[in-house]
């Protein structure tokens, strides 16, 4: 038998959120100017939302209708919950198929190199940083982070709840200091010991944390970032002692992997997206403007759970939205807003607040973005004349001299197959950009990268990004992005098909 933690979890939960209120007559008196600014800033309780009476006749259409908002709405939660349950039950820290660090809520686990191109769990990986992982539940186990003191290197730790918004600044861009942080829940109500650098507050009880660590691709600096990788830790508050503390990251365990489905791991199962969707709604209380959407879609499921006829509408809407609403936001060009030279962009990465396009837009072709003033990710499916990038082809991608993406971290431009995964290739690079020591400038000082399936020649090599014979997309990952890039001053160079 698998381990639970590869197994299939399906969570059939039935809840009821009361509806009562008491509707104002017309008799009541206007209410005061400090009055309604007190009604604009107060949470309104989910309790006080009138929505749809229990044993209201509800037409397929309606039910058809409420489901797919529900749908594109629920969908990166789920995703998001299904990665979480499926490491849950791991042992201790340690490397899932030995490609991606994986641990149980309380840690994080740690890679020591770049991510391997053999990995199918997540789609747009980077090789630009050393990746950290931990999915953890701090109402009832808040972590302390501990940051390590990274003197002149980049580093960046994502934190984001479980709509995938992230919060609690840790980085170099934040000017973080070295010690330990401690991640609460909203529910949590505990004492802060002493020697904590910093409460971060998160409003949701599952927060995922993914540490990133900037690596040129020397041989030196893949042995220089050692020992501080051994230092980025995560671990219970009852294990702190305000001692630095540290794992050596290369003997942590391999764990073994689900078998591989070809593409990205499948988090969401539309035929069962509405059994796993109520506890989304019990764990994930409602955003302020929220409440009567939970409302409405919650009087949907209250109603699947007594009747099977509304149910089945609800399933055979997933199977249909899956085709319909997720899956043509795979494709970059239906992600983000049009940047210039057939690029998207989403300005508003892992800040999506009631923007549930782009959070699922996002969820399905790159998942975990950064915010937008740690990251700015841009991308593209096609050259310069609108037809699909094919590695049966080549390409250039030159950068005016001084117009790579402004940044005051790093930047890199990195290739993904059609499943938004790395193509295995001769010379097992990926990524170009600044990491890259042995990129060549040309005599004006500009910087052309060679994209194509052969190699351009010896004396272009170092500045070729390989290509599968076959559909492939290109990313721009600018870290730490300048005003210039974050205020569309920046625009990225044409992808331009080789004659």
């Amino acid at each position: 038998m698998k381990p639970s933690w590869q197994r299939t979890v399906v969570f059939v939960v039935g809840l009821g959120l009361t509806a009562c209120s008491n509707q104002p007559t017309a008799t009541q008196p206007e209410p005061s100017a400090a009055a309604s600014q007190n009604a604009q800033t107060s949470p309104i309780k989910p309790a006080e939302i009138l929505g749809t009476p229990s044993g209201t006749v509800m037409t397929p259409e309606y039910v058809a209708a409420v489901g797919r908002i529900a749908y594109i709405w629920g969908w990166p939660l789920v995703n998001n919950l299904n990665r979480a349950i499926g490491v849950e039950k791991l042992p201790g820290p340690g490397r899932i198929g030995d490609v991606i660090p994986g641990s149980p809520p309380g840690y994080v686990s740690m890679l020591t190199d770049y991510i391997s191109y053999k990995e199918q769990f997540v789609t747009c990986p980077n090789q630009d940083t050393v990746y950290g992982a931990g999915f953890q539940h701090v109402d009832s186990k808040p972590v302390v982070i501990q940051v390590p003191d990274f003197g002149g290197r980049f580093f960046t730790y994502q934190i984001a709840d479980a709509r995938t918004d992230s919060f609690g600044k840790i980085g170099k861009q934040y000017a973080t200091k070295p010690g330990f942080y401690l991640l609460v829940g909203p529910n949590w109500s505990g004492t802060v010991p002493a020697g904590i650098t910093e409460v971060l507050h998160s409003p949701t009880d599952l927060v995922a944390i993914f540490p990133r660590i900037f690596q040129d691709d020397t041989p030196e600096d893949r042995a220089a970032i050692q020992p501080l990788l051994n230092q980025v830790m995560v671990y219970p508050l009852t294990e702190f002692d305000g001692k630095m503390k540290t794992t050596d990251w290369k003997k942590t365990p391999a764990f073994p992997a689900p078998p591989s489905t070809g593409g990205e791991t499948k988090w969401v199962i539309p035929e069962k997206f509405f059994d796993e969707l109520p506890l989304i709604m019990k764990q994930v209380p409602p955003m302020r403007g929220e409440e009567s959407l939970y409302a409405t879609i919650q009087s949907v499921l209250d109603a699947a759970a007594k009747d099977e006829k509304v149910k089945q509408i609800l399933t055979q809407t997933a199977v249909a939205s899956e085709k319909e609403l997720i899956a043509p936001l795979f494709q970059f060009h239906n992600n983000g807003r049009p940047v210039g030279n057939g690029w998207t962009s989403p300005s508003n990465g892992a800040n999506w607040g009631f923007d549930y396009l782009s959070r699922a837009a996002s969820a399905k072709s790159n998942m975990y973005d950064n915010a937008p003033q740690e990251t700015r990710y841009i991308y593209t499916d096609f050259d310069s004349a609108g037809q699909q990038l094919d590695g049966t082809h080549s390409y250039t991608v030159t950068f005016a001299k001084g117009q790579t993406p402004p940044v005051d971290g790093f930047w890199s431009l990195t290739l993904y197959n059609k499943e938004h995964l790395f193509a295995s290739n001769s010379l097992n690079r990926f990524s170009l950009g600044t990491k890259s020591k042995s990129m060549k400038l040309g005599d004006d000082g500009s910087l052309t990268l060679y994209v194509q399936a052969n190699s351009p020649g010896p004396e272009k090599e170092a500045n070729w990004l390989p290509a599968p014979k076959e559909d492939f997309s290109l990313y721009i990952r600018a870290y730490w992005p300048k005003a210039q890039l974050t205020e569309g001053k920046w625009t990225p160079p044409r992808v331009q098909k080789s004659k």
